[in-house]
C-alpha cells in the first residue's frame, strides 16, 4: 500500500512513497527499487492482496453507470487519513497476535471500503465486476504465466476467455502494457533471477528451470531486461544487498 521512508519506482514507470500508495489491478511482473533508506531509518512496506469476493460484497449498486474501460492497470494515489488509519491498525496487530483472528478481517474490510468509496474507487470496482474486460482478459493469465516451462497457447487461452486471439492480444496489451508472450517472458526471467539470488542456482540451471532450452537466448533476454548478463547482475545484487524483487 505505502512506504516509508523515501520512495520506490517500479518497472512500469510509477513512483510512490510514504505519502502515496500503489494500487495494482493485475498480477504484473513488476520490479521495484528502494531509492532511499538507511540502517537508522529503514524502509518499510505494507503489501495487501485484495480479495475480489470481499470487494464484490461491498460494491454499491451502480445501475445506469457506463462501465469503465479506460482504467490504468496500476496507479499511484495520495493516501487519505482514513485509509492510512485502517492500514496502520492492520499492521499494528503484528504486536498483538492474539487479536489477529478477530480484528484483522475487520481492518481488511475497512481498507476495502475506503478503496471503493474514495477517489480511487473506479479501479477496485472494475476489478470486482465479474463481467469486466479486466477479469475476462486476465482470468487465464496466471495459468499461462506460472507454467514457466509450458508453451503459451494463445488460441486455448482466447477460448477460455471467450475471445478471439486478436481480441485477446489487444485487450491483454491494453491492460498489462505487454503482449501475453512478453508477460510470460518477464515472469520467467524474474523467477530465474530469484532462483539464482535466493537459491544459489547457476545461470544455466535457472534458465532451464523456467523454460529456456538455449543458454545464449536466456542470457541475451536476461541482459535486455535487467541491464547485465545473469552472473554479473547477481554479483552486483549480492554486493549491494539492495535486491527488492517482484512487487
Amino acid at each position: 500500500m505505502s512506504d516509508h521512508p523515501g520512495g520506490k519506482p517500479v518497472s512500469l514507470g510509477e513512483h510512490y512513497d510514504a505519502s502515496r500508495y500503489l494500487l495494482v489491478s493485475v498480477d504484473l511482473p513488476l520490479v521495484g527499487d528502494v531509492i532511499e533508506a538507511s540502517p537508522g531509518i529503514p524502509y518499510f512496506c505494507c503489501k495487501i492482496d485484495l480479495d475480489l469476493a470481499s470487494l464484490a460484497d461491498l460494491l454499491v449498486d451502480e445501475c445506469g453507470k457506463a462501465p469503465r474501460h479506460d482504467l490504468s492497470v496500476l496507479a499511484v494515489y495520495p493516501g487519505d487519513p482514513d485509509l492510512i488509519d485502517a492500514a496502520c491498525r492492520l499492521v499494528g496487530l503484528l504486536d498483538r497476535l492474539h487479536d489477529i483472528a478477530v480484528l484483522a478481517p475487520l481492518a481488511e474490510r475497512d481498507i476495502l471500503y475506503r478503496l471503493l468509496t474514495g477517489p480511487h474507487g473506479p479501479l477496485p470496482r472494475h476489478m470486482a465486476s465479474a463481467d469486466s474486460r479486466l477479469n475476462q482478459t486476465t482470468a487465464p493469465s496466471p495459468r499461462s504465466a506460472r507454467g514457466f516451462q509450458t508453451q503459451l497457447r494463445i488460441d486455448e487461452i482466447a477460448v477460455s476467455a471467450g475471445m478471439s486471439p486478436s481480441s485477446l492480444h489487444q485487450h491483454f496489451k491494453a491492460i498489462t502494457r505487454m503482449t501475453p508472450l512478453e508477460y510470460q517472458k518477464q515472469l520467467r526471467l524474474q523467477e530465474a533471477r530469484r532462483l539464482m539470488l535466493a537459491g544459489g542456482v547457476s545461470a544455466g540451471l535457472a534458465g532451464f528451470a523456467v523454460g529456456y532450452d538455449s543458454p545464449s537466448q536466456f542470457s541475451r533476454e536476461y541482459r535486455r531486461l535487467f541491464g547485465a548478463p545473469p552472473r554479473q547482475d547477481i554479483a552486483r545484487l549480492q554486493a549491494a544487498q539492495d535486491y527488492v524483487g517482484a512487487v
